[in-house]
């Protein structure tokens, strides 16, 4: 059984008649996010030895969580079975162990944990659920952890809120998609023509850590044309085969990293740049560059013009506080280190540190 449908299953089974019976005019909305595989479908035997069980997080307004989150807490302890399905309530060899703030409350004895819509902001994503979140803002939040919120399902809308919280970082604003796909390209144009040039002085090895870095970017390309958070190195190549893109993308991509000649390694990624390019339009972002492969200012490696590309996207932007910017990325366009981007506070102080000077 799938991780997601376990959980639902206890909540239809365990929390929601117990809720029903001890806190009969309690509304609420129901359903999981945060970390694990099973989020995204991707949980196996092996994910179960680790951050994997029955487990539900309940969302509440602030003033029912001000007088029930410690009677639901403490309440349901009292009654929880020990296992459901097999699976231990508790949180066995879990290291993700339930949030305790103002606005979020858990126990590691069970996998029931309660949030206001307030705290899910601010202990997922280090959000002040009061001030605005301007395009700056969102180039600070970590891919990763926008799918880890919007990722999973609402068992149960009381509320709404959840769901309006999904449906609010679902997907990046246009402008902020726009930026990021100009990084994107910008990335591409600055190492596309050393997979030939590494080749060309018998640099095999490094070669084919230049086309990998690249294939990377060109999957990229793919999650934002598409509106889909990739998730981190693990279920990245997993996610991206579900793409509508990877069935164009993938063989060029596949072709590229098994070929032994760097000649023809080189090719098959100007290629996969060329046919990621023509996807622009499809997505709802039309480029007025027509996009071309020819040799890099004359020499033997063929490359695409990425930098006129990156150029045009960016021009698109109407946002002032992104068209400003220097083309450098979002946190995750800019580092895949875990430290920053598992944490969203250092990672916004990252980005403001970054961005400060515009000059």
């Amino acid at each position: 059984m799938k991780g997601v449908e376990l959980s639902k299953l206890f909540y239809q089974n365990i929390v929601r008649p117990w809720l029903d019976d001890a806190f009969p005019r309690l509304v609420y909305d129901a359903g999981i996010f945060g970390y694990g595989s099973e989020l995204l479908g991707f949980d196996d035997d092996m994910s179960r030895d680790h951050n994997w069980g029955p487990r539900v997080q309940l969302v509440l307004t602030g003033a029912d969580f001000a007088v029930h989150s410690t009677a639901i807490v403490d309440g349901f302890d009292a009654v929880k079975p020990a296992v459901f399905l097999g699976e231990p309530i508790g949180y066995r060899s879990r290291p993700h162990l339930p949030i305790v703030a103002d606005d979020a409350l858990g126990r590691a004895a069970h996998g029931v944990e309660v949030f206001t819509v307030a705290g899910i902001l601010r202990t997922r994503l280090a959000l002040d659920p009061a001030m605005p979140i301007d395009a700056v803002t969102w180039l600070s939040l970590a891919e990763q952890r926008l799918l880890e919120l919007t990722a999973g399902e609402v068992f149960h809308h009381g509320l709404g809120d959840l769901a309006r919280l999904r449906e609010t970082f679902g997907q990046c604003p246009r402008d902020v998609t726009l930026y990021k796909l100009a990084a994107q390209w910008r990335r591409i144009a600055d190492e596309q023509a050393f997979v030939g040039r590494a080749g060309y002085v018998g640099d095999d090895l490094g070669s084919r850590i230049i086309a990998a870095r690249l294939a990377h970017d060109v999957m990229r390309i793919g999650f934002l044309l598409e509106g889909i958070y990739p998730p981190y190195a693990k279920w990245f190549g997993s996610a991206f085969a579900r793409l509508a893109s990877a069935k164009t993308l993938a063989p060029l991509l596949a072709a590229a990293l098994a070929e032994d000649k760097w000649e023809r390694r080189q090719a098959h990624l100007a290629n996969a740049c060329l046919a990621a390019a023509k996807l622009h339009a499809p997505a709802g972002f039309p480029l007025s560059v027509q996009p071309k492969v020819s040799p890099y200012f004359g020499r033997p490696f063929p490359t695409i013009n990425a930098e006129d590309i990156s150029a045009d996207l960016a021009a698109s932007i109407v946002d002032p506080l992104l068209r400003g910017l220097p083309i450098v990325g979002s946190i995750d366009q800019i580092t895949d280190a875990t430290p920053l981007i598992a944490e969203p506070e250092r990672a916004r102080r990252a980005m403001s540190a970054l961005l400060s000077d515009r000059s």
